[in-house]
């Protein structure tokens, strides 16, 4: 039996695959797994154990590249000693202009490179290297139509992403997403119901629905289906807990959508909501759609139709031409709007995007300096918000046992805040109540009731 089993560790193909970017990238990468387990590999956490490793990579940020680049860089002296090491790269990053050229001229040792859409097309991909010994290019410049069916290969067994989008055609002057994953493109509501139900027949408590801007979603298809029709039709799905999702624009959030968050029981009190600049000067220059005023109103909105809701946003410090006057517009507004957390960034310049060409670009300490200054203001929010939550009971969805504390469960309440308490490993899983006995910053400490 030892023979036997030994046999099958030495013909199990092994793989490793490293995911920057956003939920979208981890959902590619999900399925990048699903559909390697499906032809007999195995999945691995160390890289010199691995017989193919796949980068997927992230463009938005250039520190993302970065860090793409160093990881490939070390890789070289990996596949010396092992020559049949096949090594992929795929994602936003591979859409670039010249940037397959550029691979290939600084790591010939790279076997396959692909792009966002044709992903799908990787175990082919892999059989022809393996067979031709040739390395392969395959970038293609426009989307593909929709693909389903592909296997998913999920981190969590408790909660998953559903795209139900993909592309954008929004055109922010300093994003690069648009020209690297494509314009919007819907998927029937059918496949998405679907897509859930097999979900939650595996055991699985709650969703995020996934898409560049989900408010647009619907406009592409006949008949035309409204995101908070999409909403209400998922919130009918029996044995669906929670129903979450990332990411809408202000400029498209209607009423509609606020109604059917609080209608809906199952759609969770949490409204990620990206404002990237408080100046209403510089979110012309972005091409945003909104201003300062109109955002402000959406939020009074928001938290008019829903009671007790968490909202967090994304806020770019030092886009070109910001000035100290149009960064205190953005202190003011995070003032105003007491933001439960929010993703900060240092604006990063990406070749292809208008924001690159413009002139009047801030300087790297003055981006850093403002940067801590906003980081202080959401902190401070961060945790006046998570000490209201002192001596509530709190609905907690189960996720695992904590990382920095294995004697602890870790889950997070309808509004996304993190939990840790603790509990047995028969609550993972499952809805529990928690009282919430002391707010931390950017965590809160329970007792299961």
């Amino acid at each position: 039996m030892n023979n036997e089993l030994k046999v099958k560790e030495k013909n199990n193909k092994l793989f490793f695959i490293e995911t920057w970017g956003c939920q979208m990238n981890e959902e590619d990468s999900e399925k990048l797994s699903g559909m390697l387990k499906k032809i007999g590999y195995e999945r691995t956490e160390v890289k010199q154990d691995s017989d193919l490793i796949i980068f997927n990579t992230c463009c938005v940020r250039e520190n993302a590249e970065l860090k793409v680049y160093g990881n490939l860089g070390a890789l070289k002296k990996l596949k010396d000693k092992k020559p049949d090491l096949i090594i992929a790269i795929c994602g936003c990053m591979m859409q670039q202009e010249g940037m397959a050229k550029e691979i290939v001229k600084r790591f010939p040792f790279v076997d396959i490179i692909f792009g966002t859409h044709n992903a799908y097309k990787f175990p082919e991909y892999l059989n022809r290297v393996k067979q031709e010994q040739n390395s392969i290019i395959e970038i293609q410049n426009k989307e593909d139509g929709i693909v389903e069916g592909l296997p998913i290969d999920r981190k969590s067994d408790v909660k998953a992403f559903v795209t139900i989008m993909y592309g954008c055609n929004n055109f922010c002057t300093y994003c690069i997403v648009p020209f690297v994953r494509g314009r919007e493109r819907s998927r029937k509501p059918e496949d998405i119901e679907n897509e859930i139900k097999d979900l939650i027949s595996k055991g699985y408590k709650e969703i995020t629905l996934l898409g560049q801007n989900v408010n647009s979603y619907g406009k592409d298809l006949e008949p035309k289906v409204s995101f908070a029709n999409l909403l209400r039709r998922i919130n009918e799905i029996e044995g669906l807990e929670r129903i979450k999702f990332m990411t809408p624009h202000p400029k498209d959030f209607t009423q509609d959508v606020l109604d059917a968050i609080a209608e809906c029981e199952n759609v969770c009190e949490q409204v990620h909501l990206p404002v990237q600049s408080g100046s209403s000067r510089i979110l012309k220059k972005m091409n945003r759609h909104y201003t300062k005023e109109q955002y402000l109103d959406l939020v009074r909105r928001i938290r008019e139709t829903i009671p007790d809701v968490a909202i967090t946003t994304d806020i770019i410090v030092g886009f070109p031409g910001e000035t100290e006057e149009d960064f205190e517009e953005t202190l003011s507004l995070a003032r105003e709007v007491q933001y439960d957390s929010a993703f900060t960034f240092i604006y990063s310049r990406r070749k292809g995007t208008p924001a690159d060409e413009m002139e009047e670009q801030i300087a790297e300490d003055v981006k850093h300096e403002r940067f801590n200054r906003l980081v202080e203001i959401i902190n401070a929010s961060s945790a006046k918000n998570n000490k209201k939550y002192e001596g509530r009971i709190e609905e907690i969805l189960v996720e695992d046992f904590s990382k920095n504390d294995d004697t602890k469960l870790t889950g997070r309440t309808r509004t996304g805040k993190l939990v840790n308490f603790p509990g047995s490993k028969d609550s993972i899983g499952k809805l529990v109540k928690v009282k919430i006995v002391k707010a931390n910053s950017f965590s809160l400490i329970g007792e299961e009731i």
